[in-house]
């Protein structure tokens, strides 16, 4: 779809006039040109420019204004409503009032978000016609101008926390009843936790923020005496060796395998460092994978490292004020030394730095449910593996700090991640569903499963590209367009429901009077209108088959099209993506530079074209001349086999082969070096080697040949191993008769 229909299809009709005008801007363009572009074209040109700019930043500040003064007067409501002595019901009929209001500036907050994102890349497309059709530059000329009026840097997070803090109180009656609440109790033993991630495209994110906090508040931690605003930054720095044995082990997700990270909250200025270590654990062995840490002070982080500081007097001074448990200071000591050991023994240094913005989402005191949201992450190099000095002999490089996107750092040092990261945490009890709300959440085209997707993998095979033989498995999914058609409507609507939305003002009584409670309201469980029907749609060449499954919703087949099968268990295989590096410079030029909401067309993640924002989506098509009724519609969506499948098969077959290399070596050696009877076994076993690899060969052919036409099975053999089985027992038998007839 192009920018100019997009635009006209996207805009919200009462704003219509305050948007670029694209389409006029783009004619003057082309008309000008085709007669001849004169200067005097160009400063009629600028002139437009301005004026639009200066017309779209108006509008975007009074309506931010407009939405600040909204917000305050609906917390003035509500403090005078709690204040009031009336009766419960007409206080509940008073918040329903507010909680109507609130769900229009959310609505609105969505709108502004989405205007602020459309014109600044109609300003970005339109700069870049210009100097692609005029004989004059204007790109670094409109750069001045648009930072004199940068509405496109317009934070919507303070209006977040306030709409998730004002909801959140009049969801519970008026009552803040989450103000003295710990945001770190709440986490029970007895239960079973699900953690999946998710990519979310930077045209969703905003849509997301609001959906979420209509059911969950933003979970905001405040270090204790102080009043300075809580940093939502998070960085980490990963260590591992020259030989990346640590990636190795996580990306193959080995037995035992460690991730060593230090962590800190906020900005360079935070003085207290979270030394984490993960491990991962099979599940053969009965153990979960664990995630362990404990803090110390900045200033001792080299000396730890280099092992001239140990954890004793520390936990000294904690057993004396008593403040943990002997059990708690005996682990925080058993890390600490197992975390210096490591570095120390594998020769461990800093290798890779994320950096993000969360935005977590949970009830104070409440684990069930934990929604966290990365953005702007980016990944930079901390090693000086290829000769230079980045951190040098300090922890990490002291050259940059939180300054998101890092303009500083040369572009192979720097991996921006084109997407956000949700990770959704489920803690219910076993056999408890969650709640339908998460359920449409995760179903629905706002986000893309990606499981096990880890930072650290990411930013070592993308920024270690010449050191790395294994890459993960989603840097297939890193060469689409991640945005899906909208088959449900759940985020922010204009014409919805309260709890999940918004009423008009005619319907408000009607909503009062009939009432539930967001704890026991009822919703749909249906996925998909009647006159849906998915299918698989094959590759081209490929054998094609139907899937019957009544039960198969559109989201959770694209989940398996993009490697949602895999599971806690599933090792991060995929192959090395070729031929992968950026070309298009032309519209990146000030996208990397000041854009906050740029497309994924625009912003790319070095390494690779992140993504084809012009890619045409067409799943969904008409039904005609097929027998079924015209108002139904056909979803195909394409099946896509996962590397592990194929790697799978290949583990088989080297399994075969293994056996058959020591069956042949014990006939070898009894074919040199055994008397007669030995030779007679020997020749017996070389037969039964021989027979196992040729079979081990054909049936690895016969396999992959059957997964890659995506057959449905059955995979297995029982004849070969039956006939195995009994020639290796008849060998045995005739080597065990002719040695007794023989004499021993």
């Amino acid at each position: 779809m192009k920018f100019g229909q997009q635009l006209r299809e996207s805009l919200l009709p009462e704003w219509k006039f305050y948007y670029v005008d694209y389409a006029g801007l783009k004619r003057f363009l082309y008309e000008r040109s085709d007669k001849g572009y004169t200067a005097d074209d160009e400063s009629e040109f600028v002139k437009l420019l301005d004026g639009e700019l200066e017309k779209v930043n108006n509008f975007q500040q009074t309506k931010s204004g407009e939405m600040k003064r909204r917000i305050e007067y609906c917390e003035q409501q509500v403090s005078l409503i709690t204040k009031n002595d009336a009766p419960t019901d007409a206080k509940r009929e008073q918040l329903d009032i507010i909680e109507h209001e609130i769900d229009t500036v959310i609505s609105e907050v969505y709108e502004l978000a989405k205007f602020t994102r459309l014109n600044f890349t109609a300003f970005i497309k339109i700069v870049k016609k210009h100097d692609k059709n005029a004989p004059f530059v204007l790109k670094p000329v409109f750069t001045v101008r648009l930072n004199s009026r940068p509405f496109f840097k317009e934070n919507f997070d303070e209006l977040l926390l306030e709409l998730s803090r004002l909801y959140n109180i009049v969801r519970n009656g008026g009552v803040d009843v989450d103000q003295d609440k710990d945001p770190q109790s709440g986490n029970g033993q007895n239960f079973v936790r699900q953690t999946t991630k998710y990519w979310v495209h930077p045209d969703n994110v905003m849509e997301l923020k609001l959906y979420i906090l209509k059911f969950l508040p933003v979970l905001i931690y405040r270090t204790k005496g102080t009043t300075k605003p809580p940093s939502p930054a998070i960085t980490s720095i990963y260590f591992d060796n020259e030989d990346l044995d640590l990636y190795q082990g996580r990306i193959e997700k080995s037995e035992g395998a460690e991730a060593i990270r230090l962590r800190w909250y906020g900005d360079m200025e935070s003085n207290e460092i979270f030394i984490e270590r993960k491990t991962h654990h099979e599940d053969w062995t009965g153990e979960k994978s664990v995630k362990e840490r404990f803090s110390l002070k900045e200033k001792y982080i080299n000396d730890y490292l280099s092992g001239d500081y140990t954890m004793d007097s520390k936990i000294q001074r904690l057993r004396e004020e008593g403040k943990k448990s002997d059990q708690d200071l005996q682990d925080m000591e058993t890390l600490s030394y197992e975390v210096q050991n490591s570095v120390r023994e594998k020769r461990l240094c800093p290798v890779v730095r994320t950096f993000y913005n969360r935005t977590a989402f949970q009830i104070p005191g409440d684990a069930r449910v934990r929604i966290s949201l990365d953005t702007e992450l980016t990944m930079v190099r901390e090693d000086g593996f290829d000769g230079k000095a980045r951190a040098g002999n300090n922890w990490r490089r002291t050259d940059i700090g939180i300054d998101f996107p890092f303009p500083q750092l040369p572009e192979s040092d720097v991996c921006r991640f084109p997407y956000a990261v949700l990770e959704v945490k489920l803690q219910t009890q076993s056999g408890v569903e969650p709640s339908q709300w998460v359920t449409d959440l995760i179903d629905s085209h706002l986000v893309e499963a990606v499981p096990k997707f880890s930072k650290f993998i990411h930013g070592t095979s993308v920024l270690l590209e010449d050191r790395v033989d294994v890459f993960p498995f989603w840097f297939s999914q890193m060469d689409r367009d991640i945005r899906k058609p909208v088959t449900k409507t759940i985020g922010v609507s204009r014409a919805s429901s309260p709890r999940g939305s918004i009423v008009g003002f005619d319907n408000l009584a009607r909503h009062r009077s009939g009432r539930i409670s967001s704890g026991t309201r009822s919703r749909s469980s249906s996925q998909f209108p009647n006159d849906i029907e998915v299918i698989v749609e094959n590759e081209p060449g490929e054998r094609s088959s139907q899937n019957g499954s009544a039960g198969t919703h559109y989201s959770q087949t694209y989940d398996e099209e993009a490697g949602a099968t895999a599971t806690e268990g599933t090792a991060l295989l995929g192959r090395k993506q070729q031929d992968v590096k950026s070309t298009d410079s032309a519209t990146s030029w000030l996208v990397r530079t000041i854009n906050p909401f740029a497309t994924s067309g625009e912003r790319r993640s070095p390494g690779y074209d992140a993504l084809q924002s012009e890619v045409p989506f067409d799943t969904q098509r008409a039904n005609s001349g097929n027998g079924r009724p015209s108002g139904q519609r056909r979803i195909a969506v394409p099946v896509r086999v996962e590397p592990k499948v194929f790697f799978a098969n290949e583990r088989t077959f080297l399994s075969w082969l293994n056996f058959a290399i020591v069956l042949g070596s014990l006939a070898l050696g009894l074919l040199n070096f055994g008397d007669r009877t030995g030779k007679i076994a020997g020749a017996a076993f070389t037969l039964i080697a021989m027979f196992v690899m040729v079979y081990a060969l054909v049936l690895f052919q016969w396999r992959a040949e059957r997964i890659r036409q995506r057959d449905a099975g059955p995979y297995d053999d029982r004849t070969g191993p039956t006939f195995l089985v009994v020639v290796l027992i008849a060998a045995v038998v005739l080597n065990f008769y002719l040695k007794v007839s023989t004499g021993f």
